[in-house]
């Protein structure tokens, strides 16, 4: 075969490969599922911390087919589970240089984390931080973790709303106290120095009290963060499937979190944009950033959130970490990807909010 005729013979064999897929697509009266064979994950070691490392290669959570379907027995868990979380955040807060009280906000209650030393463009600025735990976990103090870290890596103030959780209040409580504090610090603050972000369910409520504060016309605030949000309840996104058994922190979109989840919804339709904000109007959203692992069962959740605010024109950054499963970035504040995750988040705070 010459030279010209194996250059024909290439070009159409690029051309068959390249049309068929659009061709099948096209032609196919049914959208089958596909088989993928059980293969073996390495652990990710380029550009990865030996820390990360670890908790990339750790075993499954062992409680993530905890099915409770009371709120009285997700408390029970919530309970002791923060008894290990709260002993540790007196180490985490020396080594973040910042101190915490406990108060109320209009009847809510908050902890209020400020740095030893608040940058001087922070002076006039404010984050409201909503945490996360599928609306059920990490009660009082077992809930200021994450905004510890924001206010220890960012030099600025964080207001921790402690939401009322099940059993004692079930939907739409937890987004009614974020907003009962927003609405609080309007009333000394201007909008366009405030953010609020938070992870997981966290991010959730962070989107959803956004989409609630337009709907009760108020001032938005001048920039979000929402980690991983929790945005879609129905289940729905490619990698809820796709990272199912391989994030080893929500291992399965039927597990725990889903279950916990439904509870705090009691009944209500978990497609409303306020349990799933993806299906939310976001025109006139803030800037936003949000930030995932690529093995995050919420991966898609993530992705999904930012091509809506895109579409809605609305400015939106996305990270995405290598090798990382559900919230990972925030898992241990020694870790360089952590420092890294809130300095990209508090500096994108910085860019946005008026100082």
């Amino acid at each position: 075969m010459n030279l010209t005729r194996k250059r024909a013979f290439r070009l159409a064999c690029l051309g068959a490969m390249l049309s068929y897929p659009l061709a099948a697509s096209a032609d196919d009266a049914t959208l089958a599922p596909r088989k993928v064979p059980a293969k073996t994950l390495q652990v990710p070691t380029a550009d990865i911390s030996p820390g990360m490392q670890k908790l990339i290669a750790a075993p499954l959570n062992p409680a993530w087919n905890d099915q409770f379907s009371t709120g009285a027995e997700w408390r029970k868990f919530a309970d002791h589970q923060a008894i290990k979380v709260n002993a540790g955040i007196p180490a985490m807060m020396q080594r973040m240089h910042v101190g915490m009280t406990a108060s109320t906000i209009d009847g809510v209650r908050v902890h209020t984390i400020t740095p030893d030393t608040i940058a001087p463009e922070n002076r006039n600025r404010v984050l409201i931080h909503v945490h996360g735990g599928c609306y059920v976990l990490f009660p009082g103090e077992a809930g200021t973790t994450e905004a510890i870290m924001m206010a220890g890596f960012g030099h600025i103030k964080v207001i921790s709303v402690d939401y009322r959780m099940p059993p004692e209040a079930y939907f739409p409580a937890a987004l009614d106290d974020g907003m009962t504090v927003y609405r609080s610090l309007l009333k000394t603050t201007s909008p366009d120095s405030m953010g609020i972000f938070g992870t997981s369910a966290g991010g959730a409520l962070t989107l959803e009290m956004v989409l609630r504060a337009k709907q009760l016309g108020l001032k938005l605030p001048g920039a979000i963060s929402a980690g991983t949000p929790m945005s879609d309840a129905t289940m729905v996104g490619d990698s809820f499937y796709t990272n199912k058994l391989v994030d080893n922190v929500l291992v399965s979109p039927t597990g725990f979190c889903q279950a916990a989840t439904v509870v705090y919804a009691k009944g209500h339709d978990l497609k409303d944009p306020l349990i799933s904000p993806v299906y939310g109007d976001m025109h006139g959203f803030p800037p936003t950033i949000l930030t995932t692992g690529t093995r995050d069962l919420l991966l898609s959740n993530t992705v999904r959130v930012h091509r809506a605010l895109r579409r809605a024109g609305v400015d939106a950054d996305l990270n995405v970490f290598e090798g990382q499963s559900h919230a990972q970035y925030q898992f241990d504040d020694r870790l360089p990807e952590t420092k890294e995750a809130f300095t990209e988040i508090s500096g994108f705070f910085d860019r946005h909010l008026a100082k």
